[in-house]
């Protein structure tokens, strides 16, 4: 849920998910990130509202002018893990982890408490560099894909068919993070499913990720939730 909405942070205390991710990339508005790392923190130090939850943030990009503002959020918060969208190989996977580091320790947080989930597929150097993620060393909590940033990078109108199934490009893309989470021996995660109200569509798409080896779907809306639970 984006960081920034006090709304939709309250609501994420209902919602019976195994994890929390909180936004602070494309969801919030460039004048509203300060305010969203805030809130950021004040929920996460709030442990009833997460509960047994784990609780993840989204930061911005290796090479973004709020990566590292949003990397020390996430260690003074005391985040589970962070995902990092559009990574370009796993050197930038491995640059975060240099970031937290430094600032476990200058935070006296037990070093490489901190765990990182990339959000693999985003870029085209990305698919193609997801063989390297066995050698991502031990943050890396899993794998995970996206279409929407890859065919935007790629200039595609759509990364679906007519009725709504992949087209090959981001069916190769899936299978490649799959593989690439079974070579690194992490678990893989499969990507969300953008249409909020076709919920026929989700246990569809989530029943595919479960037969597939999958270990779980991401959600993006509070109703998807009992859906993938089941």
């Amino acid at each position: 849920m984006p960081a920034d909405s006090e709304r939709k942070l309250a609501k994420a205390q209902t919602v019976p998910a195994d994890a929390l991710i909180l936004d602070l990339e494309d969801s919030v508005d460039a004048a509203r990130k300060e305010a969203a790392r805030e809130l950021a923190g004040e929920f996460a130090r709030d442990r009833s509202a997460i509960q047994a939850r784990s609780l993840w943030i989204r930061i911005n990009a290796v090479g973004d002018r709020d990566f590292a503002a949003d990397a020390w959020a996430a260690v003074r918060a005391e985040a589970d893990g962070i995902v990092l969208p559009k990574p370009r190989s796993v050197a930038d996977v491995l640059t975060l982890a240099e970031q937290l580091d430094a600032l476990e320790a200058r935070m006296n947080r037990p070093i490489g408490v901190t765990k990182i989930l990339p959000i693999a597929t985003e870029t085209p150097a990305g698919v193609l560099a997801l063989r390297d993620y066995a050698s991502a060393g031990p943050r890396l909590a899993a794998l995970t894909w996206g279409a929407e940033d890859l065919s935007a990078a790629l200039g595609a109108s759509t990364a679906v068919d007519a009725n709504g199934a992949w087209l090959p490009l981001y069916e190769l893309a899936r299978s490649l993070c799959l593989l690439a989470a079974g070579a690194a021996e992490v678990p893989a995660i499969d990507t969300v499913h953008t249409d909020v109200h076709d919920l026929d569509g989700l246990r569809r798409s989530a029943a595919a990720a479960q037969r597939d080896g999958f270990a779980g779907k991401l959600a993006i809306h509070p109703d998807q939730v009992a859906v993938l639970n089941q």
